[in-house]
């Protein structure tokens, strides 16, 4: 009867663990980034409307399938007015303002903290007037 009881005490004991173990492991889940793959084909985003939650890490792959180089920046207006006037000829030190070049690819995490709409275009010259803007909608949680 002893050993019984003890063999229960230890099942409880286990099932206890595991399931703090499986909890831990879903909390663990919900930080991992999510990953959208945005493309550059004839210097258009593909897709041009992503839709992603916030508080959420998101890693964006940026893959540049054109032979020329791209920037993908994700901005309020005013943000993009400022570039649109800007000076800087390569973006790297901000995650959500990135130099793609000439058929490659990069990868930036950004967690966006409120529901929003944002905007994410190329500056480079004529870029935004052909067509190279996309809209970048921040739901809540």
């Amino acid at each position: 009867m002893k050993v019984d009881r003890a063999v229960a005490a230890l099942g409880l004991g286990l099932a206890t663990a595991l399931g703090a173990a499986a909890v831990a492991g879903a909390v663990g889940r919900e930080a991992e980034p999510i990953v959208v793959t945005i493309g550059i084909h004839y210097s258009h985003f593909l897709p041009d409307a992503i839709t992603v939650p916030a508080g959420r890490p998101i890693t964006f792959v940026v893959v540049n399938n054109d032979p020329i180089d791209h920037e993908w920046i994700v901005g309020d207006a005013a943000l993009h007015e400022r570039h649109r006037t800007g000076t800087e000829p390569v973006h790297n030190a901000r995650p959500t303002e990135i130099s793609i070049d000439a058929l490659h690819e990069r990868r930036t995490t950004v967690t966006f903290a409120s529901a929003g709409t944002l905007t994410y275009i190329c500056h480079l010259p004529g870029h935004e007037a052909f067509g190279m803007v996309g809209t970048l909608t921040v739901a809540s949680p």
